[in-house]
């Protein structure tokens, strides 16, 4: 069904407000997901390589094994609507997406890539969402469930050699559950349990409400000449880092830049040690600039902890700041976020209800491979047709939502900050 075409404007002209305001696939056609293959006819590959402004909608739920490849979306004006499938959803296995073009949503799925079985150390490394390149920007990925990574579970990234107009900017996650990335599991390096990425010269990232859980480092991790904001999110037994801020020097030597710390707000996250974590575990580290403001750290005692540690340069005002984001009181996170992130939170999966719990029980462990958590879901198919309306889509796609217009989605008004872009 093609409904009205939107301007198409080339990446980068329009990037803008954090991807906040993109309209992903509003307007354009609305294409059926009606298989759990890993790609031909009816598809969600099918859907992602499809041209023109669209939205995925799904008439199947079940787990789509995707045998230690990437879907990737390089084509514009997407939405993915994972909400649309019926209970319990999308699952990706053995796999995760890559965005390497621009006006991308992508809501509602559960991404668990896993070691797929493989030896450990044999270099399989693969980001549940990788958002990367010149053309990547006007991205929105919210309420979706990461887990399992061999690399990061997300990132945002690009070329180090060829500066920010070849890297991807204006990316906001939000509301996701980034938990259990794996440690030592089949990346060549060994130990890899990343939540976070934002390489080097990728601006404007936003990282709103998420819960990371159960992640070694980077919760998230901003390199050089980045920018960004990392609000309102709870993080839950890091182990040697959790917000990091720095660059490494020698990754400079052979490019004709020099590096320079990057600029991040950090304002009214929660962090809590759990059993890995190291004993005086910061929230913010390394070296970089740091608007800080109304953060909490607690230890295994529930004793107040270090906000910063390392060579921090606190910043007087903050660096650029989206338009129109609320802001949450820490103390008021537990209540008010963590019954309304992930995917498909009002019919959590199996998985997910783990991961929660795993934070109120104050329990839960970093692990190297899924088979230490129950392996991967099995999940019988299920299959119902849709009726799609010819016109008021998004009203439509709000009906999968019970819980719409909660405190999830807008989080409640308290905005202690102006905006400052």
């Amino acid at each position: 069904m093609l409904l009205a075409m939107p301007v198409v404007v080339l990446a980068g002209e329009h990037c803008r407000n954090f991807g906040l305001d993109t309209p992903g696939g509003s307007g354009g056609a609305v294409l059926k997901v009606s298989n759990l293959n890993p790609a031909g006819p009816g598809s969600l590959a099918a859907a992602l390589a499809a041209s023109g402004p669209r939205i995925a909608v799904f008439e199947v739920a079940g787990v789509i094994d995707l045998g230690q490849s990437n879907l990737e979306i390089s084509e514009p004006f997407l939405t993915v609507a994972g909400e649309t499938a019926p209970d319990p959803g999308i699952t990706l296995i053995k796999g995760g997406l890559r965005i390497v073009s621009h006006d991308v949503i992508v809501r509602h799925l559960h991404i668990r890539p896993g070691d797929a079985g493989l030896a450990k150390r044999v270099g399989w490394d693969t980001d549940g969402i990788a958002v990367t390149g010149k053309d990547a920007c006007n991205v929105l990925i919210e309420h979706n469930s990461i887990s399992w990574a061999t690399d990061e579970l997300v990132s945002a990234s690009g070329p180090r050699d060829k500066g920010p107009e070849a890297t991807s900017k204006h990316i906001t996650f939000r509301y996701n559950i980034l938990a259990e990335a794996l440690d030592y599991a089949t990346h060549i390096k060994g130990k890899h349990s990343k939540g976070a990425l934002v390489h080097d010269f990728s601006q404007h990232i936003a990282f709103i409400g998420n819960l990371f859980a159960h992640n070694a480092r980077r919760n998230p991790y901003f390199k050089a000449h980045t920018t960004g904001v990392v609000l309102n999110n709870i993080i839950y037994n890091a182990d040697a880092n959790a917000v990091k801020l720095g660059f490494i020097d020698n990754e400079w030597k052979h490019t004709a830049f020099t590096p320079k710390n990057p600029q991040v707000a950090v304002v009214g996250n929660l962090l809590r040690y759990g059993r890995d974590s190291y004993s005086d575990l910061a929230l913010v580290s390394y070296h970089g600039d740091a608007y800080l403001q109304d953060n909490l750290t607690f230890n295994l005692d529930d004793n107040a902890m270090y906000e910063a540690m390392g060579v921090i340069n606190r910043l007087a005002k903050p660096p650029p700041w989206p338009k129109g984001i609320n802001v949450l009181a820490a103390k008021d996170l537990e209540q008010q976020l963590s019954p309304a992130i992930g995917a498909r939170y009002w019919q959590r999966d199996a998985i997910d209800k783990r991961i929660v719990q795993s934070y109120y029980n104050r329990d839960g462990r970093i692990i190297d491979s899924q088979q230490q958590v129950g392996g991967y879901p099995q999940i019988t198919p299920v299959h119902r047709p849709l009726n799609v309306p010819a016109d008021n889509i998004n009203d439509w796609l709000d009906s999968f939502i019970p819980l719409k217009n909660t405190s999830a989605d807008p989080l409640p008004a308290e905005s202690h900050l102006t905006e400052n872009q």
